[in-house]
């Protein structure tokens, strides 16, 4: 199994846990995030699952749900922990049980899980504060699973859409997306969640998984979910239907979808000790 070396992750990778603002922006338009945000590979869930210690889930940074309710289907019992109260709010009328909390200061107050999940939200916590607070979480041998989905369409839509973030974002961190792969720019953030596991002392050593998966968007699809995104979600509203404009443009030149490669990234660690 595949495990990931220790690094020193760039500065931007270790203070993106330190930009709140952006972390707590995502619930700003809460039914688009849980319409538009891609879901993870079932063969993804199912290793989980297998690995972990018990049915109990605990999805941290749950957002409005979409990890939860994956975990939810193949029969799991999950609790939800989120920052923003817009966002539990809707998981909640999906049917979830969220707490309202930073996961650092959250209190398990007794409680033990079989697996410890996070999807495209462990960056914005302190590595090492939350990986203590997943080992206080999780019963001996189960499993912290950290996932993020890194996604990547073809070159010449890749290259259209650095385009407009250039002309319309210059010096942003979406302007500067094309310079490297999709999979590169995630390795830093699994490199600091592996550093942060580590350090507890508390986790065996942490594992590298990858899933491979396709998905088709539509312009309007794509549209949708881009305002989701942590590059754009602060963006003055001007900016914003000029991004969208641009990107719709360059979805209508390719013949109006294009398809996203994604790869799916996981960091994976079991829960060392007997109590």
């Amino acid at each position: 199994m595949p495990t990931l070396p220790p690094g020193r992750s760039p500065r931007s990778a270790q203070a993106l846990h330190e930009n709140r603002r952006t972390a707590e922006s995502f619930g700003s338009d809460a039914e688009r995030y849980d319409r538009a945000r891609p879901h993870y590979p079932r063969p993804m869930v199912d290793r989980i699952v297998a690995s972990g210690a018990g049915p109990d889930v605990l999805d941290v940074g749950c957002g409005t749900g979409i990890v939860a309710r994956q975990f939810a289907a193949v029969g799991c019992r999950v609790l939800g922990v989120d920052v923003d109260a817009r966002m539990a709010d809707l998981a909640r009328r999906r049917g979830l049980d969220v707490e309202v909390a930073s996961f650092e200061a959250w209190d398990p107050a007794g409680r033990t899980f079989g697996a410890v999940v996070s999807g495209q939200a462990w960056h914005w916590l302190d590595p090492v504060a939350g990986a203590a607070r997943a080992a206080e979480a999780l019963r001996p041998r189960g499993l912290l699973a950290l996932f993020w989905n890194a996604g990547q369409p073809l070159p010449e839509v890749a290259q259209a859409f650095v385009e407009v973030y250039r002309r319309v974002l210059p010096g942003s961190l979406a302007a500067r997306q094309g310079t490297v792969s999709a999979v590169d720019g995630y390795a830093p953030l699994c490199t600091k969640a592996a550093d942060g596991i580590r350090e507890t002392g508390a986790f065996a050593e942490p594992e590298q998984w990858r899933y491979d998966w396709d998905q088709s968007y539509t312009r309007d699809e794509w549209l949708d979910q881009l305002p989701t995104q942590g590059a754009f979600t602060r963006l003055p509203q001007a900016q914003l239907q000029e991004v969208l404009a641009g990107v719709g443009a360059a979805i209508d030149a390719v013949g109006g979808d294009f398809t996203m490669h994604y790869a799916t990234l996981v960091v994976a660690a079991t829960r060392t000790g007997s109590t």
